[in-house]
């Protein structure tokens, strides 16, 4: 009845069960993984030709826009020929051109002071109007370039644009373009059935649309792929969302001249209709494994059961103690060759057991020898415990460690830290009062200081076969062949240590010497008691001779405590004026460099440094570009890693030359130089800095593009005056600069281009002749009326690298002077 609950049990919860499961999910694993492979392949696959194939419509869809607008273009020029000099001329080249050119719903004709002198449709001709238009932004383009694209509006829903055409004699051909016709690259034909297109201009509003595609004048700006090609140097993505917010595959191209984008898009779900038939194959697959895998996993586990039960009963047996019982198996595989393996065990087991009672003996001995050795230690601990004299206590220790050992002699010697010596202090075996060289044994290079140094044993066998010091010669002199040293040493120091010597050669047991280190912690106590007795003692006598010295200095007390009290109102005074030197210090180093905070707060005058005044400073500004765009699609944490090394980067080479950290703002970091310490070369300083960092961060931007971050680095540099000072309130104050000079460096900075050093002229013309560099075009920055003269930055020349490391040692040794 047993063997067969144990049968059910097996067959239930045992080796069937787990052969049955493990095949089974061998089997859905395999077609679980293949089948994950194929949707994956498969899905690249579809996605990738969609892309292909829609990127290529969108790219032809914009050529045609753009043809279409270059023959518009063409069209309106013919009007603006010299040969029409009459306004009689002119109109009848107008309602040709609308006779012929459908899209030019109206044309206006603008002389030179701004003022229409004609307007016509297909409908109304408007002469002398005398209208207003020297204002008009596609007016005063056109004057400047020639012609102009004006930015297209719309009139209730139909979109619209302006081009505008400069004659010979000044006037201005204004046509208005009636965008209806865009749609029609956009029909059904030609963008497929499950297809939408549309067209946007440069704010997202909606110029033309296929027939399934979003209504024309919407604002499209929220959808993420078209605020990301709105963006400047924005890159297209190949999802996104439609105005439904569903899911769609993507793509777009721009109109180049117009700054319009045309976009083709198709429903995710639609797209990938071809994975759902490949998932259900995938699904009919799985669940035909799995039946074969419990079909075949049944009759393996089953076949298993016989051989597996004998194995089980014999093991039984074994266990019982019936070490005669021999299992038999034949299945000529890996569970017969258990079974014998059951039946050589068996054997062994009978013959093992009849070897037990010696082995029991021989334990029976080593644990009679233990109880002596602890025998041997008590009398020991109780020589250490009983007397606090160290002469009467190391004989002892001695004694019974050339006794336990079975030695030849036993030496205890204590450590002299003054002469760096051994000295003898116990001896068995060995005359103590004999002249020798064992007396005193220097600790460098002999067995003694090797072993207190590292605190453990150390054991020779032959003592003639190492090299020679010492203790191996007087050891070998007195006949003596083979030595353990065990050293003597507590939380204080090296006390000494203790050396066994024997005449035989040969090897010390490892139980030989855990007790010898045993015996050194018994000497250590000993020796550490005598010492402590001893001090004790000397305090004792010292506390006496202390307390006639009190009584005589009593009378003296008075004016001590007179002289003490001096002294704590000195020294309180000098501790608060270190402490306001501290918090200086400390606040300085929160923008400056740790050297340039050192020497403000120890030069003299410095109290007046951060105190608001107007000083000529250079300002350096620099930041990232792409960086915006960089942590709108990157995650946070990865962003934060990027400014760490970038911050970093710049900070070391900040305080290298000595800069004034103004600000951190994002990836853009503002440095001053010349406030609110003064250098005579503070401009050269900044731009070779700058030099360095533009060639530092160059490396860490290749490093960002290895992990696809696309960060560029640009710099500006600015030369003028400032009012420099402490803003903020009394919890949190900043050294910051305030001034022209500046925004000039931040706007420098906006115009500069990856990897590009922008500076002022008056910067350029203060380094000319230690940089390579060249003037670039006056700019028209934000926030000045006028031009901006600037040049650009190439590099630092090696022959003068230390121009201005010698400038600043000059400066010191002038101010020091």
């Amino acid at each position: 009845m047993s063997e067969v609950k144990d049968r059910v049990w097996f067959l239930r919860e045992g080796l069937f069960a787990k052969y049955v499961v493990a095949l089974v999910g061998l089997v859905v694993f395999v077609l679980a993984v293949n089948g994950a492979m194929e949707i994956w392949i498969t899905y690249r696959g579809i996605k990738s030709s969609l892309n292909d194939g829609m990127s290529e419509k969108a790219e032809a869809t914009a050529k045609r826009i753009q043809q279409s607008m270059a023959d518009l273009e063409r069209q309106i020029n013919w009007v603006t020929r010299a040969s029409s000099d009459t306004p009689e001329k002119r109109r009848d080249d107008y309602a040709q051109l609308l006779r012929q050119v459908q899209q030019v719903s109206q044309l206006s004709l603008i002389n030179a002071q701004g003022r229409e002198q004609l307007r016509m449709t297909r409908q109304i001709i408007t002469p002398g109007s005398n209208a207003d238009f020297s204002r008009d932004v596609r007016i005063t383009e056109t004057a400047a370039r020639g012609s102009s694209f004006a930015p297209a509006y719309f009139r209730g829903e139909r979109p619209f644009m302006s081009i505008v055409l400069s004659h010979a004699d000044g006037s201005i051909t204004l046509a208005e373009i009636d965008l209806d016709f865009l749609s029609e690259f956009l029909i059904d034909a030609q963008i497929g059935k499950v297809t939408y297109a549309f067209v946007t201009d440069a704010r997202g509003d909606v110029l033309a649309t296929s027939s399934t595609g979003p209504e024309i004048g919407k604002n499209l700006l929220a959808l993420p792929q078209v605020a990301a090609v709105s963006k400047p140097g924005g890159v297209a993505p190949v999802s996104g969302t439609d105005v439904r917010g569903d899911a769609v595959l993507t793509t777009s191209s721009v109109v180049p001249k117009l700054g319009w984008h045309v976009f083709f898009e198709q429903p995710t779900a639609q797209a990938l209709t071809p994975i759902r038939d490949q998932l259900v194959r995938i699904a009919f697959l799985i669940a035909l494994g799995l039946v074969v895998a419990i079909i075949a996993g049944t009759i393996m586990a089953r076949r298993m059961l016989v051989p597996i039960t004998a194995l089980q009963a014999g093991a039984r047996r074994l266990g019982a103690g019936d070490f005669g019982h021999r299992i038999e198996v034949k299945t000529s595989d890996e569970l017969e060759e258990l079974a014998n393996q059951f039946n050589s065990m068996a054997g062994q087991l009978a013959e093992t057991y009849s070897d037990l009672e010696d082995k029991v003996k021989e334990r029976t001995r080593d644990l009679a020898q233990s109880i002596n050795e602890l025998k041997v230690l008590e009398e020991v601990g109780r020589a250490v415990a009983s007397s606090l004299d160290l002469n009467a206590v190391l004989p002892t220790v001695a004694a019974r460690a050339l006794e336990i050992t079975h030695a030849d002699a036993v030496l205890i010697y204590g450590y002299d830290a003054g002469n760096h010596q051994f000295s003898l202090t116990e001896s068995i075996g060995i005359d103590k009062a004999a002249e020798g060289r064992h007396r005193a044994i220097d600790a460098d290079n002999s067995p003694l200081g090797e072993a207190a140094t590292s605190g453990e044993p150390i054991a020779i066998p032959q003592l003639g076969a190492t090299s020679e010091h010492p203790l191996r010669d007087v050891a070998i002199e007195a006949g003596f062949h083979s030595v353990l040293v065990v050293p003597l040493v507590d939380q204080t120091g090296i006390l000494g240590s203790l050396v066994v010597l024997r005449r035989n050669e040969g090897e010390f047991s490892d139980n030989l010497i855990g007790l010898m280190k045993t015996f050194a912690h018994q000497a250590v106590l000993a020796m550490r008691n005598a010492r402590l007795f001893t001090e004790v003692d000397h305090k004792s006598r010292e506390l006496l001779a202390a307390n006639d010295m009190v009584s005589r200095q009593a009378a003296k007390l008075q004016d001590q405590t007179d002289q003490l009290r001096d002294w704590n109102r000195s020294l309180e005074e000098r501790v608060e004026t270190q402490l306001g030197e501290i918090e200086r210090i400390r606040r300085l180093e929160r923008f400056l460099a740790p050297q340039v905070a050192q020497l403000i707060a120890s030069s003299d005058g410095h109290e007046g440094l951060l105190d608001s005044h107007r000083r000529e400073v250079t300002v350096v500004f620099c930041d990232l570009r792409g960086f915006t765009a960089f942590t709108e699609t990157t995650e946070p944490e990865e962003a934060m890693n990027v400014l760490r090394e970038y911050h970093a980067a710049l900070g070391e080479l900040i305080f290298k030359y000595e800069g004034t950290l103004d600000r951190y703002a994002g990836d853009g970091v503002m440095i001053l130089f010349n406030a609110p310490i003064q250098f005579a070369d503070h401009t050269a300083r900044a731009v070779k800095m700058a030099v360095e960092m533009r060639d530092t961060v160059g490396a860490l931007t290749e490093k960002w593009r290895n992990r696809g971050h696309n960060l560029g680095f640009g710099i500006g540099i600015a030369l003028g005056y400032a009012t420099l000072g402490q803003i903020g309130f009394e919890q949190r104050l900043e050294y910051a600069a305030i001034g022209s000079v500046t925004n000039l460096a931040s706007r420098l900075c906006d115009e500069a281009k990856a990897n590009q050093i922008v500076v002022s002229r008056r910067v350029y013309g203060m380094v000319e002749q230690w940089v390579e560099g060249k003037p670039i075009d006056d700019l028209n920055l934000k926030g000045f009326n006028h031009p901006i003269l600037a040049a650009e930055i190439i590099r630092w020349r090696e022959e003068v690298d230390n121009v201005v490391d010698a400038a600043a040692a000059a400066a010191r040794m002038k101010k020091k002077q």
